[in-house]
């Protein structure tokens, strides 16, 4: 199960005098996560740092913005995903203390900031889709579109061959239920077959 927010939130953490101030907010693409981060270095144009991580639209990116490699983008992706986040961006903003505080120390300061700000999110369940393809006779064709109707589905790229060739995409959590329904109009015909195409998460 996938998860997103459906909010900003916010934390600041101090580690030997740097300041990293972080969110983590809900994004729907690269374009969007893009301009969140052009937002929030104009907002903090004095910032060292504006590091960040996204995962959105299936797509994802990471900086570490002059920090050493792996130390700051990679750690924000990497809370991102160990808690099955989606459509989110991460931005840790840091101002230089005058310490370094070594690869370490940079990776714990960037995840901490990230999973701190977390601690108050409320996640909220994002539904994975399933892309399938039907196959029918001409004959169970009425029989095929009175069960989409059942399930409140309408059919793509309907196409007329030596069968009724037609896609459909359903919420994954009614796969199972469907599949057994499409089947039993008619058991054992050659001419009825469902398949897995791609998958989309929306």
């Amino acid at each position: 199960m996938s998860w997103t927010l459906n909010t900003v939130v916010h934390a600041e953490l101090e580690v030997k005098k740097s300041r990293f101030l972080a969110w983590v907010e809900p994004v729907s693409s690269r374009e969007e996560a893009q301009a969140r981060i052009e937002a929030y270095r104009q907002a903090y144009p004095d910032a060292r740092h504006v590091c960040f991580a996204f995962h959105a639209g299936g797509d994802s990116g990471m900086s570490d913005d002059g920090e050493p490699s792996g130390t700051a983008g990679k750690p924000i992706f990497s809370v991102i995903n160990h808690k099955s986040l989606v459509n989110v961006l991460g931005v840790v903003v840091r101002y230089f203390g005058g310490v370094k505080l070594g690869a370490g120390g940079l990776v714990r300061a960037y995840s901490g900031a990230v999973s701190q700000a977390l601690e108050t999110a409320e996640r909220v369940p994002v539904e994975t889709w399933c892309r399938l393809e039907l196959e029918c006779s001409f004959a169970r064709e009425s029989d095929v579109r009175r069960l989409l109707a059942d399930y409140d589905l309408n059919p793509d790229n309907v196409e007329y061959g030596q069968g009724v060739y037609m896609t459909v995409v359903l919420p994954e959590s009614r796969l199972v239920s469907f599949r057994s329904d499409f089947q039993a109009l008619a058991p054992g015909d050659p001419a009825l077959a469902v398949r897995s195409a791609d998958e989309a998460t929306g």
